[in-house]
């Protein structure tokens, strides 16, 4: 603590009175010490030993004046402030990223580096990797920010129809309004429909559907409500190893207990029942474990669960009375001819009453994935099966407090959720738009897939889905202990000397959890096709070269 706190400068009496005995000018040694004096009758508490007249008291009082005028501390500190904001990490936009945004600064202003740009492949970013907007979404949306444009015969009548529609749903027939705090009525029709059709007739009820600012809200929401407790009965939260760091960012943000189980390299990452099932006993130790969180198709990992794992999955929740959060972001991204997306929902009602009537799930869809990549728009939904209609009331209140969702966040969600059909007048285009983008991504995973399979030291699963490649790499015993000696993880170092010799930015696995001694790093299979392949070749030949030299 400062000294001139101690002494009670910061009193308004110690002040005043301290202020008569300020010289002009220089501190001099009487002065500090008739300062000391003064606030010694301000904090009788203090020994007066502490006011020694020894210069370096003086010195330490004088360190502590600015221009004769005493240095407030801050009140806010790194020490002062919430800790768990501290020691939470997120990965995707971690050091890695900071520093590739200061390399494109540098080759801006004309520096010379080994790269001519920054090939940023950390983040699943489609249209800031060059993805193209879908006409029909942008049409529909700029129908709603700009209704003028409702005269302008260059906009198809379906889209004008869907614009009118939800602009009818809004406050003032604007999207600048507010909105209910569950979101636009007729948008969380329209995902329900979509839900059901989805799922193939399984019934969806709007007043479950929440609209939210991207998945990303819905999931921190939900856990919200679900940790309570201290010591041994503090929630614990089951995510998977490797996991998106948003999960053990929220989980360290509010203080709950992270439980770790770790998917399956070996078998293309697959879930494994038994590690769950140790996971949760071992946990059991020191928390309370009770949410099960599952994303699929993966991220970083890429996988797609097959329907029996789903189901033991559910089994497995409804055993050990676990609620079922399922991030479904990336269900319309599957590659793999032998995959196939199902739901944990529609699997869930059609194991029938004894799953489907007790099971509590929370699952969760976004605008910023999928073929649309529209992630500025931060929009997003969740939809909540068997909550006590209770907490229902209370999760209600809780996203309450924010007012709502940004509205043009929920129409876009409402467009995606009411696409254009057969015989209306945007469908031929739409439809070869969006294959387009899909077929796009299928061949840069296949390309992502073979040419790392072909690398010596560089193991890749199969890219089933999502938008990711989650390799694992060989890092020679050197290399590991010149990390250590940094202070940095061994594929931190990696994804370092990457970027500063290639311009490439990944992330580094260690950024997601892995399994101990193993090392890997994510990168997005979004850049366009020539420049994928650009990064992949001088990637392989990069880890080359990295062996070489520490081997």
């Amino acid at each position: 603590m400062s000294l001139l706190r101690c002494c009670g400068v910061l009193k308004n009496t110690a002040v005043s009175s301290a202020s008569a005995l300020w010289l002009v000018g220089s501190w001099g040694h009487t002065t500090v010490c008739s300062f000391a004096q003064v606030c010694l009758s301000c904090s009788h508490s203090l020994p007066y030993r502490a006011f020694s007249t020894s210069q370096g008291l003086c010195d330490s009082l004088a360190a502590e004046m600015e221009n004769g005028i005493p240095k407030m501390e801050k009140i806010l500190t790194l020490e002062s402030m919430n800790q768990n904001v501290r020691k939470l990490e997120y990965a995707v936009r971690g050091p890695i990223v900071i520093r590739a945004m200061e390399l494109e600064k540098q080759l801006q202003q004309g520096v010379k580096k080994p790269f001519t740009e920054v090939i940023r492949a950390n983040i699943g970013d489609a249209h800031g990797m060059g993805q193209k907007p879908l006409t029909f979404l942008r049409q529909v949306t700029a129908l709603c920010l700009y209704p003028e444009l409702f005269n302008d015969n260059k906009f198809p009548e379906d889209a004008k129809q869907k614009a009118r529609r939800i602009l009818q749903a809004c406050s003032g027939q604007s999207i600048g309004a507010y909105s209910a705090s569950q979101g636009i009525e007729v948008i969380r029709q329209d995902v329900a429909r979509f839900i059901e059709k989805r799922d193939g007739g399984i019934p969806s009820n709007p007043d479950n559907i929440y609209l939210t600012t991207g998945a990303s809200d819905g999931i921190v929401t939900i856990m919200k409500l679900l940790i309570a407790g201290q010591g041994k009965s503090r929630t614990g939260i089951m995510i998977p190893i490797p996991q998106y760091p948003l999960y053990s960012a929220a989980i360290a943000e509010l203080d709950a207990v992270q439980v770790n189980y770790y998917l399956d390299e070996e078998n293309c990452w697959a879930l494994n029942i038994k590690e769950l099932r140790q996971s949760l006993y071992e946990a059991r130790r020191h928390c309370n474990p009770k949410v099960l969180c599952i994303i699929n198709p993966g991220n970083p990992t890429g996988q797609v669960q097959s329907r029996k794992c789903i189901e033991d999955v559910i089994r497995f929740s409804a055993e050990e009375n676990l609620f079922l959060m399922a991030d479904e972001v990336y269900q319309e991204n599957i590659y793999a001819k032998d995959c196939a997306f199902h739901s944990f929902k529609k699997v869930l009602f059609e194991m029938g009453p004894e799953y489907s009537s007790t099971v509590e799930l929370a699952s969760f869809n976004s605008v910023s994935k999928g073929f649309m990549g529209e992630c500025g728009f931060r929009g997003g939904y969740m939809e909540i099966i068997n909550m006590d209609p209770a907490v229902m009331q209370q999760l209600t209140k809780l996203v309450s407090v924010r007012l709502c969702s940004p509205l043009p966040g929920q129409a876009m969600m409402g467009i995606v959720m009411n696409l254009p059909e057969p015989g209306d007048p945007s469908y031929k285009q739409f439809n070869s738009e969006k294959f387009e983008v899909l077929n796009n991504l299928a061949e840069k995973a296949q390309m992502t897939e073979k040419i790392f399979s072909q690398s010596a030291g560089i193991h890749c699963n199969p890219v089933q889905g999502a938008m990711y490649s989650f390799p694992r790499i060989e890092i020679p015993p050197k290399a590991v202990q010149e990390a250590e000696a940094q202070g940095l993880a061994p594929d931190m170092l990696f994804c370092i000397k990457l970027l500063e010799e290639t311009g490439i930015c990944v992330v580094p696995g260690s950024g997601f959890g892995q399994q101990p001694g193993t090392y890997h790093f994510r990168m997005t299979i979004l850049p366009p096709t020539e420049k994928l392949k650009i990064l992949l070749q001088k990637l392989t030949q990069f880890h080359e070269k990295f062996v070489e030299e520490y081997s």
